[in-house]
């Protein structure tokens, strides 16, 4: 019946528990989420689906008394984003868990920022603004006070209340680090096997500050790791990205006389013909690895630098690949001096990742495709003056 009754048309309302009728998919999708979700049960009357047609651009008040507001389309690619991240892994695969408050999320995807917004949602004008004092360097303080003076001059507005609201959110986005305590001489990480020491194996040194006691113990030294396996998955989630990164075989111009793109270089080539199976898939990802350190208090007297490792995908097109965007941090190796020769201990986490990702592979799902594939990855180079990265060598 609601395909008889949307003629030309490419989106219907979905009837599902979750959507209720307030958002507009594609006809497959709305079957995709009737068969995963279910139809809503107190929908028994189809006056969204051909019994009565006059209701058909009815607009919905959300369950929490605000303003009425109106469901027409996608303000923007966060709420795709996110139907890509649901609907994806609940079908086709566990690897990727969805957060317990993905329902939240979703909705905040779909209200717009203020009635009648059609540039951001909720969930898209708080991502931007947390972006900006990133980028700005902006204190808790003044995006608190940013905050309220905005709440003062757009009242109807749905801006969070505070920097820990608008960071309660963006968590349930998975944007996470894992926080590994090293051995204050750089021998061992306190991880797996040594998870569970107060001392280095090695030399013997106390994990913890001798100023704390048991109850509040402080490490002496924190590794912070960005879990890679989730992030490669990530750049599948959304339609446009997971379709760009096939771009080095589907859209490249392959000229031997130019080198626009590292797919062009001999390495490259000459990894795809040691390793068929692998350069079998274009979503395998090949990756690059950059280091350096730096000093975070932007005052060369104080003797302290921190060193961050990033990865790089270089499936994306060159105008992509060394964007911010898809620069992805993996480890903050923490200072004061530069790690030497024992970088391989602060690697480990990511190795292990790495080695997991050749051998095995993660299950992913692919939102351009819409179907699930086994990723792999290899890191094909390393960039970098930093003798001490030979150690990665084979």
């Amino acid at each position: 019946m609601a395909k008889v009754h949307a003629p030309g048309k490419e989106c219907i309302r979905c009837p599902c528990r979750r959507c209720r009728n307030r958002t507009f998919h594609p006809i497959p999708m709305v079957e995709d989420h009737l068969f995963i979700i279910g139809i809503d049960p107190s929908y028994t009357e189809w006056i969204f689906h051909g019994e009565e047609e006059s209701l058909a651009e009815a607009e919905f008040s959300d369950e929490e008394g605000d303003d009425a507001y109106s469901y027409n389309d996608y303000i923007d690619d966060v709420d795709e984003m996110l139907d890509d991240i649901h609907t994806g892994p609940s079908r086709h695969t566990s690897d990727t868990p969805i957060h317990p408050n993905f329902d939240e999320l979703f909705d905040d995807a779909r209200k717009p920022l203020y009635p009648n917004c059609t540039e951001f949602s909720k969930l898209s004008f708080i991502v931007k603004l947390l972006h900006i004092k990133t980028v700005g360097g902006w204190t808790v303080k003044s995006f608190d006070m940013v905050i309220k003076l905005l709440q003062a001059a757009f009242p109807h507005a749905l801006f969070p209340s505070s920097y820990n609201e608008a960071r309660r959110l963006q968590r349930g986005l998975g944007f996470s680090y894992t926080k590994i305590h090293v051995c204050p001489n750089d021998c061992v990480l306190f991880w797996k096997d040594h998870a569970n020491k107060d001392e280095c194996p090695k030399c013997n040194a106390s994990r913890w500050a001798s100023s704390t006691t048991n109850q509040q113990r402080i490490p002496q030294k924190v590794l912070r790791y960005f879990p890679l396996k989730p992030r490669l998955q990530r750049l599948f989630m959304s339609k446009k990205t997971a379709q760009a990164m096939r771009w080095h075989v589907e859209e490249r111009v392959d000229d031997p006389n130019f080198m626009r793109h590292p797919a062009d270089s001999r390495v490259w080539k000459d990894f795809d013909n040691k390793h068929p199976r692998f350069a079998q898939d274009p979503r395998n990802v090949r990756l690059g690895l950059a280091s350096d350190g730096f000093n975070p208090f932007n005052n060369m007297s104080k003797p302290y630098s921190i060193w961050p490792v990033l990865l790089v995908p270089y499936n994306l097109p060159p105008w992509s690949c060394m964007k911010d965007p898809y620069l992805m941090l993996s480890l903050l190796i923490p200072g004061p001096k530069a790690p030497g020769n024992d970088i391989d201990v602060f690697l480990r986490p990511l190795l292990d990742d790495l080695r997991e990702l050749w051998e095995e592979g993660i299950r992913t799902y692919d939102a351009y495709k819409r179907e699930s594939f086994q990723l792999r990855a290899a890191l094909l180079w390393t960039i970098h003056d930093f003798p001490a990265y030979a150690n990665l060598s084979g």
